[in-house]
C-alpha cells in the first residue's frame, strides 16, 4: 500500500455516512407507519363493535389509541361505518402528513 492510499477507507466511510443515516431513517419511517396502520385498525374494529351494540363508537375508537396518538387521529362515523385516520410519528409533519393511514371498519346487524 502506497502513501495515497492510507486515508482511502477513512473517506469512503465518511462518504457512506449520510446514505446509511437516510436508509435507517427511511426504514425508522416504514417502521412507524406499519404500527400506525396497526393502531387505527384496531381503534376502527373497536368503534365498529361499540356502534353494533349501541355506543359510542368515537369514544371507543379513542379509547383504544395509545396517549401519543390521541392528537394524530381523526375519527369519523358515517352510519354503520367508522374511519380511523392516524399520523404516524415523524421528524417532519409535512412528511407524517403525507403518509397518514387509515383504517376503516362496518358494524354489520345481524
Amino acid at each position: 500500500m502506497d502513501r495515497r492510499d492510507s486515508g482511502q477507507a477513512t473517506v469512503e466511510l465518511v462518504a457512506a455516512l449520510p446514505v446509511l443515516l437516510l436508509a435507517g431513517l427511511i426504514s425508522l419511517q416504514l417502521l412507524c407507519v406499519g404500527y400506525a396502520l396497526t393502531l387505527a385498525d384496531g381503534a376502527a374494529e373497536a368503534g365498529a363493535l361499540a356502534l353494533a351494540a349501541g355506543q359510542p363508537a368515537k369514544e371507543a375508537a379513542r379509547e383504544a389509541l395509545p396517549g401519543w396518538a390521541d392528537g394524530r387521529a381523526a375519527i369519523f362515523v358515517s352510519g354503520r361505518r367508522i374511519t380511523v385516520r392516524v399520523e404516524p410519528p415523524s421528524p417532519l409533519s409535512a412528511i407524517a402528513r403525507r403518509v397518514a393511514v387509515t383504517s376503516s371498519a362496518v358494524a354489520r346487524s345481524r
